[in-house]
């Protein structure tokens, strides 16, 4: 493995706390009793209230001045500066643990422990003055160096292959990054307490399936070895959770992760999180005003508003929402009534719209194109679009008034669903022949046409109440709550191609390009581990003074080379 020359340092740390009988990872308990951000916000100098306080968390800046130092440490709650005098934490004639291991030995990004009190400098700033300090933990890779005062980040690392890949760095670096995981914990509190509090039992259903039912979308398959059988990661949890209002419950939910082996995109990721309720004896009507109540509920309680931010936009989450047929959508957004049309009729409307379309899309299909096309990015406000065609909803009741449509709503804010909801369809006859056309529709091609899930019918068979369900992204929600544009910053771990391995230019290349045999070591150490990394330095003089250095510090007893000779390694092709 290539070692930076930090890397190299820091494991040389490493090897001398152990041998001056310091263990970088002790297994005792460090208990602490504060945290940074309280005592900041409660510290009274009069009161003297924080006189003795054990804290712990890592370092994020230091400053060596003598036989005195600053240093700045972040625990889970943020920031707080701590003061370190070499008697104080050294009242014996040992002074190693200042003298050695904090000036010398300790880095940043180390994980350390204080006792001590608390105090304000001339400067006004809250800080402990540590008595006593314990290392929890040695960094062996440097940090990226993020400039913060006053909890303002000045340069913060925005790469998002290394913020997504390595989330653990973001966390640490992005102090803010941290909040917007703490406010998604915070929306789904918000909801559960309101389910909570209206009767509503949580649940778990299967995450491995026989069938991928709920929802027409392709799935992944996994084979399950001691049963010789395949199974799919499911693509929803509606049909096991309607199960459960078979089976008695008055109301369900769940917040499940759901997989889909689908695209992925800024508001799509394979996995991903989605909230799913069902509550007898109501419907869809209901349910729109439900959720309107969990919106509010949970903007409320992160923001204390219902009017939000999001880009350049802002947006009204306050009650009652638009709610308009997506017939009327379509008439109002392209002035063409396509009420009755037949599929051919749809396909000329979609050709004369620059649609894009194919032959495997049956009416539903066509009219959803449509709608997305050309409705979706006029809703920004929360509008619900109601009554959808039986084609794209075959688990949802029939229009009462409507022929051809169904009960169905999907919420919409900011262009984008947030939420889909029905009045259940419980009648297992129709269930069945709902089922049977989308077999009819997976033979015409279309891959996410739904699996038929004969023990759902038969659940049916028993009788399942009038019921209204509906799900909500929460993933999405949170996008739009905390103002992320992208999906992969409201999940932790999003879905990532795989990290490439990085590339090494053997000897023969760096000789060709006259670099001396002794030099192609220390150039790797330092980073230039091909060629084309090499050229891509701007100033052959910082690259000299680098390799000097390099020299220098590692004792290697080289010939410095002279600026001329390094100029001529960059140039030389």
């Amino acid at each position: 493995m290539s070692l930076s020359e930090q890397e190299q340092i820091r494991r040389q740390a490493l090897d001398e706390l152990r041998k001056i009988g310091i263990n970088p990872y002790p297994a005792a308990e460090f208990t602490t009793n504060e945290f940074a951000q309280e005592i900041v916000e409660k510290f009274d100098p009069e009161k003297n209230n924080f006189p003795d306080v054990t804290l712990a968390g890592r370092i994020m800046s230091r400053r060596i001045m003598g036989n005195a130092s600053f240093a700045e440490i972040m625990d889970s709650s943020g920031r707080i500066q701590i003061y370190l005098r070499r008697d104080d934490i050294c009242p014996g004639e040992d002074k190693t643990m200042y003298n050695t291991v904090f000036k010398h030995l300790l880095d940043i990004g180390d994980i350390v422990g204080v006792k001590g009190f608390v105090f304000k400098t001339q400067m006004g700033e809250t800080t402990i003055h540590v008595k006593e300090l314990t290392l929890l933990s040695k960094s062996i890779r440097p940090l990226p160096v993020v400039k913060e005062k006053d909890g303002i980040l000045f340069d913060a690392v925005t790469d998002p292959e290394m913020r997504y890949r390595q989330r653990y760095v973001d966390l640490i670096v992005n102090p803010h990054v941290r909040d917007i995981f703490r406010k998604r914990t915070q929306i789904i509190q918000s909801m559960r307490e309101l389910f909570n509090s209206k009767g509503y039992l949580e649940v778990e259903t299967p995450i491995l399936q026989p069938i991928p039912g709920g929802a027409t979308a392709r799935p992944f398959i996994t084979h399950h070895n001691a049963l010789d059988i395949p199974l799919y990661l499911r693509i929803a949890n509606e049909l096991y959770l309607k199960r459960l209002i078979v089976g008695g419950f008055e109301g369900v939910y769940e917040f499940a992760k759901d997989f889909r082996n689908e695209g992925m995109d800024r508001t799509h990721n394979p996995e991903f999180t989605v909230m799913e309720i069902y509550i007898s004896y109501k419907d869809y009507n209901w349910m729109m005003s439900f959720t309107e109540e969990i919106i509010r509920k949970a903007a409320v309680d992160l923001h204390g508003s219902t009017v939000v931010t999001y880009g350049d936009k802002t947006i009204d989450l306050t009650p009652p929402y638009k709610r308009i047929s997506m017939l009327d959508s379509i008439k109002e957004n392209t002035g063409i009534d396509i009420t009755g049309m037949s599929e051919d009729d749809l396909r000329n409307v979609c050709d004369k719209l620059a649609v894009a379309h194919d032959k495997t899309m049956g009416k539903g299909k066509l009219i959803d194109a449509i709608f997305s096309e050309k409705c979706e990015h006029s809703l920004v406000q929360p509008t619900f679009i109601i009554d959808y065609p039986a084609e794209t909803s075959p688990l949802t009741k029939m229009h009462r008034s409507k022929p051809g449509l169904t009960e169905r709503f999907e919420l919409f804010i900011n262009c984008k669903e947030i939420a889909n909801a029905y009045s259940e369809l419980n009648d297992p006859v129709d269930q069945m022949e709902r089922f049977q056309d989308q077999l009819k529709l997976s033979e015409k091609g279309d891959d996410e046409a739904m699996f038929i899930d004969l023990d759902f019918v038969r659940a049916l068979e028993y009788g399942m109440p009038p019921t209204s369900g509906m799900g909500m992204g929460i993933d999405r929600l949170t996008m739009l709550l905390t103002n992320q544009s992208s999906i992969q910053d409201v999940l932790l771990f999003p879905q990532m191609k795989p990290e490439k391995k990085s590339s090494a230019d053997g000897d023969e290349k760096f000789n060709a390009a006259g670099i001396p045999a002794e030099w192609i070591d220390p150039l790797r150490k330092l980073g230039y581990t091909t060629i084309s990394k090499l050229r891509e330095v701007e100033k052959h003089t910082k690259l000299h003074q680098d390799l000097c250095g390099f020299n220098k510090k590692n004792k290697l007893g080289l010939q410095n080379p002279t600026q001329d000779e390094v100029k001529a390694w960059l140039e030389n092709k």
